[in-house]
């Protein structure tokens, strides 16, 4: 995982990095698999309140991430995105 130079972090920021395999008999295995992909964040980002950010997924520089949303995929620099999923809403 990582995290940008003055990214501000809001309060209850989930980062979940874990994967698990979707095919119910791998998951459910004596011994099941599990995998983690890694979260990017970059300098500058600002991450509202209650954010999720799932395994895997690249924040770009300058980024406003807005309270509550939940990031599936990644978000270009230089952008506000809100929701759930999280959308670009508009460039900065």
């Amino acid at each position: 995982m990582t995290i940008g130079e003055r990214t501000w972090i809001g309060p209850g920021l989930q980062l979940y990095t874990a994967c698990h395999p979707l095919d119910a008999a791998t998951r459910t295995a004596p011994r099941p698999l599990e995998s983690a992909a890694p979260i990017a964040i970059g300098d500058d980002v600002w991450l509202g309140g209650g954010v999720i950010i799932l395994p895997g997924v690249t924040i770009g520089a300058e980024t406003v991430i807005g309270a509550g949303s939940v990031v599936t995929h990644d978000i270009p620099p230089r952008v506000v995105a809100v929701g759930n999923p999280c959308r670009v809403i508009r460039q900065l």
